[in-house]
């Protein structure tokens, strides 16, 4: 069976949901709209540069869900699907999707942004396979933490070369969607590395290495 590997923030989205994550819920008041909303665009930066210190990020992103119970979490996310991730579905990402579909390819999706946030979003895009950094439960909530190898940059590798092998499956003739050189790792690993609406550091890489890029925005 084919893979047909997607990163999902900026790729198969119009925006970075994680980010937007945190913009909800400083705009509907759950968080302090002035000091999160400073830190959170701050690390959005940091990634976007190449300098994130996830554990740094995780601890500040995740802490709003172990101060939460899960009705409520819940009924945020239905909003923030809603509000926030329906406006920056992109249709010719569905119209990839459904490609890789009609060809009898194995959809997944492994993102750097946490279960919480990217479940829901995964299930709207019809992909039921989801790698995404796992947020830490105990006895019905979320205890604030993350658990197991985020997945992120080389985690991304590790992450789904241990799903690999719990499927029995291989990269031959992979493909792998990605906007961020954050990502580099894995477009390295698979057959058919195509960059997505690239930052300017991964389309310099995909132009030194003769990578396919694409649009899926224009």
């Amino acid at each position: 069976m084919r893979l047909a590997l997607f990163d999902l923030d900026n790729t198969l989205l119009g925006g970075d949901s994680d980010h937007a994550w945190g913009d909800y819920l400083c705009e509907r008041g759950i968080l302090d709209g002035v000091e999160y909303k400073a830190r959170n665009d701050a690390f959005y930066q940091d990634y976007l540069a190449g300098r994130l210190i996830l554990a740094d990020y995780l601890s500040f992103s995740l802490e709003i869900l172990g101060k939460t119970d899960m009705a409520q979490l819940q009924q945020w996310h239905r909003e923030f699907m809603r509000d926030c991730i329906e406006p920056i579905i992109l249709p010719k990402a569905l119209e990839l999707l459904q490609q890789h579909r009609d060809a009898g390819d194995k959809l997944v999706i492994i993102t750097a942004t946490n279960r919480f946030v990217t479940g829901p979003i995964a299930e709207r895009l019809g992909v039921d396979t989801l790698l995404a950094t796992e947020c830490e439960m105990r006895d019905g909530r979320y205890t604030g933490h993350s658990t197991d190898v985020p997945c992120f940059r080389e985690g991304k590798v590790t992450r789904l070369n241990r799903w690999l092998a719990e499927q029995g499956l291989s990269l031959e003739d992979s493909y792998f969607y990605s906007d961020s050189m954050n990502d580099l790792p894995l477009l390295e690993q698979v057959t058919h590395p195509v960059v997505v609406d690239p930052d300017p550091n991964l389309h310099g890489e995909a132009m030194r290495r003769g990578w396919k890029e694409i649009s899926l925005r224009d």
